[in-house]
């Protein structure tokens, strides 16, 4: 494999490009990147070289015509494979054949083509984007590109990969309960489940986000520039006030901050997780922020319930198969899933509930504080080949209670690197906010990029 040098930000391609750089040159550096770590990685389910080359030359001719579409014209990006893009397969990670073909571009591939980006290519998911892993029946297993023999988090699998890898400076994924910030964690990288509505979706649904997954804050902020921008096919956007992307924060002094090592519900906090946050919350506190304990919230019956009621729209998906669509979803999937036909409409009725009691007890938890740091996930990154966490279909999702809160909320959250375990895995620390202030969390997560010392990932340790 080839090492990894320092891959520039989006600013630098950006300022690059209006100084004489060659969109072309660029992109034959990350098109050979990508041929070397591909075969391991497996980040892509969609990637036509050929296509790559003919948008980038496209841009080289914008940016000497002076007829670029926008100052991010000829940056390389990807999208998750359930983003749509016109003509291209959408198969949610699942094997079943003559998956749908979209018809039309998502929001945010329009959003990306509008501004001259130039799109890799299609990430990888796991089946229905149920696992917070790059496993599938479609694609096999993505992998961490620190290390392959870990997992690089899921659903965004793909996207966490390529990120990690160095394919380009931005990726966008979506998340539902972690999918995001969860190869954020197991993958060291900036990420941000913006605040719900903000980024217009093709397909909303409760909870449902797109955002992006970076090695910087920086570059996170620069995409949520172009992915933000309204579109009237998603009818649960919000109008959110003109967001400052380039906002920053001299010192978090005077913030009331809150700090939670403890969810309430799933799987106990790993120690050296736990030290990690702990020590980011150390470094707001010393430079003036009030830092105050968070309590626990979210109960067990509340991950229960929306586990439970999770299973049953799965398996309404799964019960519509015939015979042979069935054999081809990943039997961790079929075998989770397939709980959901125990439920009743009353029991259904009951566990879709609980998302509104997470939505209010999070609300109510949080409403006092400028921001909450918290563990992204309890557990350091895990085997590659292992669905879940916990690798048992019949127990709860015991690893997304700090995340999910955030999703039914509908309040901005974003990871930042804090540390890393004794045997070198990363460890991230989640940043949330309030609803519409995600130019704020973004702000405090470049300031910490800057204050963490040693918990800064050196990406030219990735091979």
């Amino acid at each position: 494999m080839t090492q990894q040098t320092q891959e520039p930000t989006t600013a630098e391609l950006s300022a690059g490009y209006a100084a004489g750089l060659d969109p072309r040159e660029v992109a034959e550096t990350i098109l050979t990147r990508i041929a070397a770590r591909e075969p391991v990685l497996n980040a892509f389910y969609l990637h036509d070289p050929a296509q790559v080359r003919t948008d980038a030359a496209a841009s080289a001719a914008r940016w000497a015509a002076g007829t670029q579409r926008s100052a991010y014209d000829g940056v390389p990006v990807t999208v998750k494979e359930n983003i749509p893009r016109a003509g291209h397969p959408v198969p949610s990670g699942t094997a079943i054949a003559n998956p749908p073909v979209a018809a039309t571009n998502a929001p945010v591939t329009d959003r990306l083509l509008e501004a001259g980006m130039v799109i890799l290519g299609s990430t990888t998911m796991p089946d229905w984007g149920m696992l917070s892993s790059g496993v599938s029946s479609l694609h096999g297993v993505s992998r961490n590109a620190w290390d392959p023999s870990l997992t690089t988090g899921g659903s965004s699998a793909g996207a966490g990969a390529a990120a990690a890898a160095g394919y380009g400076p931005l990726h966008v994924g979506t998340d539902i309960g972690g999918s995001i910030r969860l190869p954020g964690t197991w993958a060291g990288l900036a990420t941000l489940k913006p605040s719900a509505g903000l980024v217009p979706l093709h397909a909303p649904y409760l909870g449902r986000v797109a955002g992006p997954l970076t090695r910087t804050i920086a570059d996170s902020a620069a995409l949520m520039s172009i992915i933000s921008r309204p579109d009237a096919r998603d009818y649960s956007t919000r109008p959110y006030p003109q967001m400052d992307w380039n906002k920053r924060l001299s010192s978090p002094r005077g913030l009331r901050v809150g700090l939670q090592l403890d969810a309430g519900s799933g799987a106990p906090v790993d120690p050296e997780v736990a030290a990690a946050v702990q020590l980011a919350a150390e470094l707001f506190a010393a430079a003036g922020a009030t830092v105050v304990p968070v309590a626990p919230f979210m109960s067990a019956a509340m991950l229960t319930g929306i586990d439970a009621f999770w299973r049953t729209r799965s398996w309404a998906d799964y019960r519509a198969l015939d015979e042979a669509a069935q054999a081809s979803v990943l039997p961790y999937i079929a075998r989770w899933c397939s709980a959901g036909k125990d439920s009743d409409g009353a029991a259904t009725i009951e566990n879709y509930q609980r998302f509104a009691q997470l939505q209010q007890v999070t609300r109510q938890a949080t409403e006092s504080l400028d921001l909450v740091l918290s563990p992204v996930a309890p557990m350091a990154a895990f085997g590659a080949e292992h669905p879940m966490p916990s690798n048992d279909p019949d127990e709860p999702m015991s690893h997304i209670s700090f995340t999910l809160p955030y999703n039914m909320s509908g309040q901005p959250a974003a990871t930042v690197n804090c540390g890393f375990t004794t045997d070198g895995r990363t460890i991230g620390l989640q940043v949330a906010g309030r609803t519409g202030a995600d130019e704020d969390v973004l702000a405090a997560c470049a300031w910490f990029e800057g204050v963490r010392g040693d918990a800064a990932p050196d990406w030219s340790l990735v091979p």
